[in-house]
């Protein structure tokens, strides 16, 4: 069972906007079976998107389109939808009682163009957007589907969770499909594939294998494909165990469709622990990453972006002498920084960050690339030295995903 996935708008393809749905919708099917064949981004251009339809009905049983559905001019997928299965648009009340019902929670009166947005194929099966005005649309053809949502993030979301993907479980019967992702730290991903090779040339061949390299950090995410349930859950726990072993210097946890961070947020709301950071060189990133999960305010407890160094004196208190005496890019400075917001917050844990992500080396001598990272506790402070390279980016990205190792290092302890 193959898809095809499109999306529809100029703002994609000028990169004025980046395409999160195509990610979404790709995850979602997979998660129940269905392998994605092709991602296509097309102009707002009926020519164009009648195109892509013609190809990816000859690629793919499900056709997934996004985008183009709004009240302006210019969003023509409707009418071109209609055009392809040589349909008519006709009124939906439904939809059309669904908007006048948005607008009432607004205090306002949905105006004509508002209102034809209730007008759809007459071929569709309408799919009902409670959080706007675009209803999704289903089509069914010589055994293909055609499925059109809106292009809105939190609107497609929750048509494909709520409509979508059970219809398609009713519709189709498709094969259990089963992830395990094992997050890795401190080997390079041909290094780690030297490592493992005789395994992973073991592995059954329904069993996959993929290394997911980023900064500092791979993740090995197994997946395995059968109709028979029984059999992928034991051989998958059966290879997980067989190569544990080979790694264990190495692993520092499963990722199931949660990053690091998210995995050490769980650790420290079982443990009852909080976190906070002070940083300089990594410029909040660290924060921005603990707090992009929901539930983050239990364990983490705020931040010092202590970016300048007059920061570091009169925020964190740090000893202008020790900056003096040791470069404001030294494990001392990173360190008495880790203490400092430590107690300030009266946390269980602390991270800090100090160091010249480049081009410029800024108000230290070290070298660009060069970061100190600081970890403290209630029982001590200690730092590690790092260099990153010369690409700002790649250094500060790096130093992010190395103080999340440190910090889990850590918290394994208990």
């Amino acid at each position: 069972m193959q898809a095809e996935i499109i999306t529809i708008g100029d703002e994609i393809l000028i990169g004025q906007v980046v395409d999160t749905n195509s990610a979404f919708i790709a995850k979602q099917l997979n998660k129940v079976g269905v392998s994605v064949y092709q991602i296509t981004s097309v102009q707002d251009d009926k020519n164009h998107i009648i195109k892509s339809l013609q190809e990816a009905e000859g690629n793919a049983d499900i056709i997934i389109i996004t985008g183009g559905l709004g009240p302006t001019k210019d969003d023509i997928t409707k009418k071109t939808i209609a055009e392809y299965f040589d349909d008519k648009l006709v009124r939906k009340d439904e939809v059309t009682e669904n908007i006048k019902s948005l607008w009432k929670n607004f205090g306002q009166e949905p105006s004509q163009v508002n209102l034809d947005q209730a007008l759809v194929p007459s071929k569709a099966q309408v799919l009902m957007n409670v959080n706007g005005s675009a209803p999704g649309m289903w089509i069914e053809k010589e055994g293909k589907v055609f499925v059109s949502l809106p292009g809105v993030p939190y609107e497609m979301k929750a048509l494909i969770d709520d409509y979508v993907i059970p219809k398609l479980r009713k519709t189709y019967k498709f094969p259990f499909i089963l992830h395990k992702t094992m997050l890795t730290y401190g080997l390079g991903e041909s290094n780690l594939a030297a490592r493992i090779e005789k395994w992973e040339d073991n592995l059954p061949s329904f069993i996959k294998l993929a290394y997911l390299p980023s900064l500092g950090r791979v993740r090995l995410r197994l997946s395995a494909k059968s109709m028979d349930r029984q059999l992928v859950e034991t051989e998958m726990q059966k290879q997980i165990e067989l190569l544990l072993p080979q790694i264990d210097d190495i692993f520092v946890g499963f990722e199931e469709d949660e990053s690091l961070e998210a995995i050490i947020g769980h650790q420290l709301t079982q443990l009852g622990k909080t976190v906070a950071t002070a940083e300089s060189c990594t410029g909040g990133k660290i924060a921005e990453s603990f707090t992009a999960n929901s539930g983050a305010s239990q364990y983490f407890k705020g931040s010092i972006v202590s970016y300048a160094t007059e920061t570091k004196v009169n925020v964190l208190k740090i000893d202008k002498a020790l900056i003096d005496d040791f470069s404001v890019v030294s494990s001392q400075v990173a360190e008495a920084m880790a203490a400092s917001v430590l107690q300030l917050f009266d946390t269980d844990y602390a991270i800090a960050t100090t160091g010249n992500a480049g081009p410029t080396k800024g108000d230290s001598d070290a070298e660009v690339g060069t970061v100190f990272i600081a970890i403290a506790t209630k029982t001590g402070v200690y730092s590690e030295k790092f260099n990153f390279g010369n690409h700002r980016t790649k250094v500060i990205n790096k130093a992010v995903n190395k103080a999340f190792e440190m910090l889990q290092k850590e918290i394994l302890k208990k």
